[in-house]
Formats: structure tokens, C-alpha cells, sequence
């Protein structure tokens, strides 16, 4: 399956977005440190069913390097207005890392145009629910790129040192394939590019405030899957369960936080058939079950 690659502005900013296959809008969000590149093993088979729009988020790979904007309400501005500016009135939305939170706060503002959600690896500001996961803190790198200036001035001119090891902790010491590697390393090479990288950390603070006052007002009602792996685990589901009206729960075991490129074959038998099921969704006030896949042999 062939991807097109498109420059479309979209609330102002000019975005780098992936585009192949036909059919209902299915919209990928990543995380740091990636391009849309994450989703290189699951894009062909999404694409012979579906719509695949896959950005660089704002400030991020071929996008444009915005000032500001990098809280989750502004970034899911800009996937409305992505989806708009692409004809797409219906998509089901699939977030991971930090593009779980804007994919969840769309979905709460506007469950007309959400079909379906799908959050991986990630929290939703301060909800309660992920307190054993907190139990230590957070991981050392949200203080580390959260100070002004700082991350940027220690690590230009060793970003690929830098990016491997996420990718590497990532897979649980597996890697990725060279040329998604190197991808990710060119698009996070360079002060500026590290600058907007963090940006999104800086923002988490106005981030979860914006989703305390979403959830503080409304219930998510859209039918929405969390996925856990390593090290998040069940802490985005926990969150989740008190404020979502239809909720399936699951933990990829023996994978890495960068599930797309570490078990993509679990990812897509998980994805598959929610987002076939446009129709149904499910019981309503039950708690799922959380399912948990060990190795395929």
C-alpha cells in the first residue's frame, strides 16, 4: 500500500500528514520520540480497510516548528481541524504516548466526530487511578524535559544516543528497524526540534488542567479501548473506568511502551475488530476484563 505525504494547515500550523488506503477516517497520533513512522507495521493492514491519517504532530518531524501550542487542548484543535481540512466528518481517533491526551480530550468535546477511541501507553493528566504507577514518581526524563532550555543545551549533538535509548527501553531491548530509527533521530536532531519536542512536557501542567475541567463537566462517551504494555501497564484503563461510559481494558504482555513498532501483530488483532465494531458498544456500567496476551510462539 502506497503513502502519500501531504502538507495541510490546520488551526494555523502547517502538518506533515501520512495518507493511504480508503474507506472511514482512521486518525494515528504519536508520541515522543516519534514521527508518523511509528505506525510503519500496522499502516498497510489499517490501510485496506480504512482511511489511514497518520500527522507529524505539531513541531514534530516534517511539521511545522510552532512557537506554543503544545498543550492537549490545542493539539486536539489541530486534529479536528486536520480532519476537516481532509473532508472527514466521522473518525475513530487512536492515541499513544502524548497522543493520548488530545486524542481523549477530542473525543470528549466532540463525540459527534470520534466514532471510536483508542489510548495506549500513557496517563490523562492527574486522574485518579494511576497512583501505583506514580508510586515512585514519574519517570526521570518529564523533570528533566519539563526545565526551560535545559534538556535542549545538554543534548544537541547527541540526539541519536538520546533517541536510542527510548527505542531501546522501549522494545524491552529489542530496537527498531534502521531506517524508522534513523527517521526518528533526524527528526529529533537539531536545538529547535528538541525544543518543540519538550514543549510538550512544559504543557502537561496546563494539559491536565484542561482535562480536570472536561471531565469535571462531562463523561466520555464515546466507546474507547486503553492499552497497556511496559511500564504503563493498567494505569491508563484505571483512570479511565470512572469517567468512560463504554471501556475495554488490555495488557500487551512481554511488550515495550512503543507498541506499533515492538508487537504490532498483538497491536492490530486488538484494533481490528473494536474498530470494526462501529455499531456495538458494548455494556454499559460494567467493568471489562482486562486481558492480558503472553508470547506468541
Amino acid at each position: 500500500m502506497s503513502v502519500a505525504l501531504r502538507q495541510v494547515k490546520a488551526n494555523g500550523v502547517e502538518l506533515n500528514v501520512a495518507l493511504a488506503g480508503e474507506g472511514p477516517a482512521v486518525l494515528l497520533l504519536h508520541g515522543f520520540p516519534h514521527t508518523w513512522q511509528l505506525w510503519t507495521h500496522v499502516l498497510n493492514e489499517l490501510a485496506g480497510r480504512y482511511r489511514v491519517i497518520a500527522p507529524d504532530l505539531r513541531g514534530c518531524g516534517a511539521s511545522a516548528r510552532a512557537a506554543g501550542g503544545y498543550d492537549a487542548g490545542t493539539l486536539a484543535a489541530d486534529a479536528e481541524a486536520l480532519l476537516d481540512a481532509l473532508g472527514e466528518t466521522s473518525a475513530a481517533v487512536v492515541g499513544i504516548d502524548a497522543g493520548t491526551p488530545p486524542a481523549f480530550l477530542l473525543a470528549m468535546r466532540r463525540p459527534d466526530l470520534v466514532r471510536r477511541l483508542v489510548v495506549m501507553e500513557s496517563l490523562v493528566g492527574r486522574l485518579p487511578g494511576a497512583e501505583e504507577f506514580l508510586a515512585h514518581g514519574a519517570p526521570w526524563w518529564f523533570g528533566f524535559h519539563s526545565a526551560p532550555g535545559l534538556a535542549e543545551s545538554v543534548l544537541t549533538g547527541h540526539e541519536d544516543r538520546y533517541i536510542d535509548w527510548f527505542l531501546d527501553a522501549g522494545t524491552l531491548g529489542q530496537g527498531v528497524d534502521p531506517a524508522v530509527r534513523d527517521a526518528f533521530v533526524h527528526a529529533y536532531t537539531g536545538t529547535e526540534a528538541l525544543r518543540c519536542a519538550f514543549s510538550y512536557y512544559r504543557a502537561l501542567p496546563e494539559s491536565s488542567r484542561q482535562i480536570q475541567e472536561a471531565v469535571r463537566t462531562a463523561r466520555l462517551t464515546v466507546p474507547t479501548m486503553a492499552i497497556g504494555a511496559h511500564p504503563v501497564g493498567s494505569a491508563l484503563e484505571q483512570q479511565l473506568r470512572p469517567v468512560t461510559d463504554h471501556l475495554s481494558g488490555h495488557v500487551i504482555e512481554n511488550c515495550g511502551h512503543v507498541i506499533p513498532l515492538h508487537r504490532p501483530d498483538r497491536l492490530l488483532a486488538l484494533l481490528e475488530p473494536f474498530l470494526a465494531a462501529a455499531g456495538s458498544t458494548g455494556s454499559t456500567g460494567s467493568r471489562g476484563q482486562l486481558q492480558h496476551h503472553g508470547r506468541r510462539q
